[in-house]
């Protein structure tokens, strides 16, 4: 996750650069797309691995009201994901 997100960092200063450089507006929503898309993955990763560990552990305890609240709590996160 984090070497995902030290690349995003790049590509928001490349951003930021191409401002600076006045480049062609449409370039520069292509590069603003391309980045709000990894982020996308970085949030679809860490939901992957919420799901894996944390809702699966609560699952094979046996502990059906944490698991319970877990899913719900992916549940809301997926919605805010596709809000964004």
């Amino acid at each position: 996750v984090l070497m995902r997100l030290k690349r995003i960092e790049g590509q928001v200063r490349g951003l930021q650069r191409l401002i600076d450089e006045d480049t062609y507006c449409i370039d520069v929503l292509t590069q603003v797309a391309a980045t709000s898309k990894a982020l996308q993955g970085v949030g679809l990763q860490l939901l992957d691995a919420h799901l894996q560990h944390c809702v699966a552990g609560a699952a094979a305890s046996g502990d059906t009201e944490r698991t319970s609240a877990l899913v719900s709590e992916a549940t809301k996160a997926v919605e805010r994901l596709l809000k964004a």
